[in-house]
């Protein structure tokens, strides 16, 4: 594990952006790290492994958090200032070892400490787990959001789940996807630190006598604290995750009667509750078991919200608070999505049933609150709850979501009177075979604000998604287009842009990614636009080291990128890329001396297990890759790789290497996208379609450097309208004709002809996302964009000019835009006073009492 000399370039990257390792910071931190292989992981250097030094680098970067975070929290006890609680059941963390580094600004440091000591600070920080606690978009932009309220000074805490299995492992099998369970738990997670002191009881079933809520189930909820440092400020906020645990009582009745064994196995029903994440995103599934995830994340995130808001001393004259009327001037709860909407009735439940208020002031203290955050407009992904399981497991909440909808059917009466079409659309329940509780619907009647995450997005939620509420509240809705966090997805992921971007315009970009907009009097400064290319290059060879030891597969590093990563699902048109590759690979057959520019095709994501299209489609892509890839006429012009078990650490690798990238959901399906924005920042071209966070791509980048292509939403609208025939575009076009019947001819399934009958089936008769409207303009689109990778020069100015404009595209920004325009919060770049730099004198000034 011995580390290799820096050479005089790495020597001056490590002086620019990550800082001089000062001498007395390495002696210190190799201290500390000694200290913690010998007192914590109980080894020496004589046995200890890689995965140990791992852990020990973790607990000694950890030391360097502790005082931070203690001071942070002492720091919003003391100033009591609003508090922002984001609740999601998804926060796709990723590592965080070297982001840790990296916002404390300790990385140069521990990593002359470690080469001292003969380690290699990149394998140990391979060996990490990620966090794998959520599906994709969602789950990473709420872990994105995190970083930035803990940069931006915001007094904020994320709120969720801690699964003991995180999203699936996958590994690709005879073409197959195969799911494997995701054991992130199995060497502990030395980031957290369980508080069982704050254990909260969780009620389920019973019965109701009147609006009293008898003979419930109860579920312990005990939380774990994992920190979030802020970039440069010494704060540190607090991301508090709930583990199910059964009370000592569960299931005395087995005791009593000596089933002994019985009793002790039947807590894991119990337990069941945080066991596993759904990997389901974008569909949803009514299953009892979801149900219970959401309701126990927001019952008992609520208890510990009241708990901290009455016991905040500041400017009360009493030991605790005891008058909500301050509620919503101190607490802000984000729902982020409909997954923890339940928050609104539960919120509802303690303030009339415990709390004894009436049911206006506790309805106008909730409503001021909540805000909540749409994510999405396929019909499959919302929300709606059958009544019956509300009924059997939480009696008391749908009394009150019949109350909150009998009143706010009174008020949609008063404004549209006789209007009875208009109730029944805006009723949170749904009339049918089977009653259901649409959950968009009381998250928008029980928020003071609704926002989409990207212009387009909310636009379609004011027209149609939720037009019937807009034109009721036009003021509730806004919008917040996402963002990334600039420190993970170039400061970390890309440190040889990272220290070019310093070289040209300093440092301030890192809290203020607008700062970019500088590099645009740089597009002819040609030693500029070499050095991009040549950092390009070595992302490259890098990722091509890293696929050759995982997936054994050889790469031209001479070929353009041509990347797809994100789930897999049939609204984000993997199989029009599929398409594409197999056009390539038919003119290539068919006339072998054309000239060709080498293209290696990369695809990643996870398909959710029982969606079989998706996964049917991986299976498609993988038999293509493998028939292109063995044919000698073809030889390396063209390749396709699976990239498998995609997850934020591969991404980190993937991305930053990336000549192209594909963005090609269907107008008007994609809410906004955020690996478009990580594309973007680190310099890779996007193909697209006008949907999402593209068309603000567009705007910012101008459209020349950009490949847009596609119908737009007013022409799919249109042709839907019209009557959309896709055989009409397969029998017109030769070339699509060719490929649709080699899919479903078994071309590429020689052993089973029908496999993929079906895939071409559907879309020859019905291709709900279009793709067959829009093959045409995708493959003259991806001309263009061969005919530009040829201009070299031209191709590292749009590089540029993709860069200097992605300043809008920081979660800085849109959390900025949240705290202002939703929580009416003011944000702040100011340091908390830096407690002690070396944790050893912290450790000191503890024990002598003066922390």
């Amino acid at each position: 594990m011995s580390k290799k000399p820096q050479t005089d370039a790495d020597k001056r990257k490590q002086i620019s952006v990550r800082g001089i390792a000062l001498v007395e910071n390495v002696t210190n931190f190799k201290r500390a790290f000694s200290r913690h292989i010998h007192y914590t992981l109980v080894k020496d250097r004589n046995v200890a492994t890689p995965r140990d030094y791992s852990q020990t680098m973790i607990c000694t970067v950890r030391d360097h958090l502790v005082s931070r975070w203690i001071r942070t929290q002492q720091h919003y006890y003391n100033t009591d200032p609003k508090r922002v609680y984001y609740l999601s059941l998804e926060f796709y963390l990723g590592r965080s070892l070297t982001n840790t580094m990296i916002n404390l600004g300790i990385q140069s440091s521990c990593d002359e400490a470690l080469y001292q000591l003969g380690l290699d600070i990149e394998e140990l920080e391979d060996i990490e787990e990620d966090a794998g606690l959520g599906n994709g978009g969602l789950g990473r932009l709420a872990a994105c959001f995190l970083d930035s309220m803990a940069t931006l000074g915001l007094a904020a805490y994320g709120y969720g789940l801690r699964y003991d299995y995180g999203i699936f492992t996958q590994t690709i099998q005879n073409g197959w996807q195969v799911e494997e369970p995701d054991e992130w738990l199995r060497y502990g997670n030395l980031w957290e630190k369980a508080r069982p002191e704050y254990t909260i009881p969780v009620n389920f079933f019973g019965r109701l006598e009147g609006s009293r809520w008898l003979d419930t189930q109860v579920v312990l909820a005990m939380p774990y604290d994992s920190p979030v440092p802020g970039y440069g400020n010494n704060r540190v906020n607090t991301l508090r995750l709930w583990s199910a645990k059964a009370p000592a009582s569960f299931n005395l009745q087995f005791f009593n009667s000596g089933d002994y064994i019985q009793a002790v196995c039947d807590r894991n029903l119990a337990e069941n509750i945080t066991r596993v994440l759904y990997p389901n995103d974008n569909f949803f599934e009514g299953r009892e078991l979801r149900l219970k995830q959401e309701y126990f994340l927001v019952a008992a995130t609520l208890q510990d919200v009241l708990r901290r808001f009455k016991a905040s001393r500041y400017g009360s004259r009493d030991a605790i608070r005891t008058s909500f009327e301050t509620f919503p001037d101190k607490v802000a709860i984000q729902l982020n999505d409909t997954h923890p909407s339940l928050a609104i009735p539960e919120l509802m439940r303690l303030f009339i049933d415990i709390a004894k208020l009436s049911w206006d002031e506790a309805w106008d203290i909730v409503v001021r609150a909540c805000a909540y955050t749409n994510h999405t407009v396929l019909p499959e992904a919302l929300e709606r709850w059958p009544v019956f399981l509300f009924e059997r497991l939480l009696p008391r909440h749908l009394q009150i979501i019949y109350e909150i909808n009998a009143k706010f059917l009174q008020e949609v009466s008063g404004r549209w009177p006789e209007d009875n079409d208009r109730l029944r659309r805006m009723s949170l329940i749904e009339e049918g075979s089977e009653k259901k509780i649409n959950m968009a619907h009381l998250s928008i009647v029980g928020s003071h604000a609704v926002n989409g995450v990207a212009a387009l997005h909310s636009e379609i939620l004011k027209k149609t998604t939720f037009r019937d509420f807009y034109e009721l509240w036009p003021e509730r809705f806004q919008n917040k287009t996402n963002g990334i966090t600039p420190r993970r997805w170039l400061l970390l992921c890309n440190p040889g842009l990272s220290d070019a971007v310093a070289e040209k315009i300093g440092e301030s970009w890192i809290t203020d990614l607008s700062q970019l907009r500088q590099l645009e009097k740089f597009e002819n400064d040609q030693a500029l636009l070499l050095n991009l290319k040549k950092i390009k290059q070595e992302n490259k060879m890098k990722l091509i080291a890293y696929l050759e030891k995982q997936q054994n597969v050889i790469i031209d590093p001479d070929s353009m990128f041509d990347i797809q990563v994100k789930r897999i699902h049939e609204y984000k048109r993997q199989l029009l890329n599929i398409l594409h590759i197999i056009t390539l690979y038919n003119r290539l057959k068919k006339n072998p001396n054309i000239p060709f520019v080498p293209r290696t095709v990369m695809m990643g994501g996870k398909a959710a297990p029982g969606y079989h299209t998706a996964k049917l489609i991986i299976k498609l892509f993988n038999n293509v890759a493998e028939m292109v890839n063995s044919d000698p006429i073809i030889g390396t012009r063209l390749r396709c790789v699976y990239l498998e078990n995609y997850r934020v650490s591969f991404a980190e690798k993937i991305i930053p290497a990336a000549d192209l990238s594909q963005q090609i959901s269907t107008a008007g399906t994609e809410a906004s996208g955020t690996g478009n924005m990580k594309f973007m920042l680190n310099g890779g071209l996007t193909i697209g379609t006008l949907d999402g966070a593209n068309v603000e791509m567009k705007e910012e980048m101008g459209e020349d450097n950009i490949f847009i292509f596609g119908l737009t939403i007013e022409e799919v609208e249109a042709l839907e309208h019209k009557g959309y025939k896709p055989r009409e575009f397969y029998e017109r076009n030769s070339e699509l004709r060719q490929c649709l019947d080699q899919i479903a001819g078994g071309y590429f399934s020689p052993r089973e002809p029908l496999l993929f009958r079906d895939l071409a089936s559907d879309l020859i008769n019905h291709d709900k996302y279009m793709l067959l409207a829009d093959y045409e303009s995708y493959i003259a689109c991806q001309e263009r964009v061969s005919a530009t990778y040829n201009k070299t020069e031209q191709w590292q100015r749009m590089c540029l000019r993709n860069i200097s404009a992605s300043g809008k595209f920081s979660s800085d920004r849109t959390i900025t835009e949240y705290a202002r325009d939703i929580w009416n919060i003011e944000t702040t770049l100011n340091k908390l006073p830096a407690p002690y730099e070396n944790p050893l004198k912290e450790q000191e000034a503890v024990e002598a009492g003066d922390n």
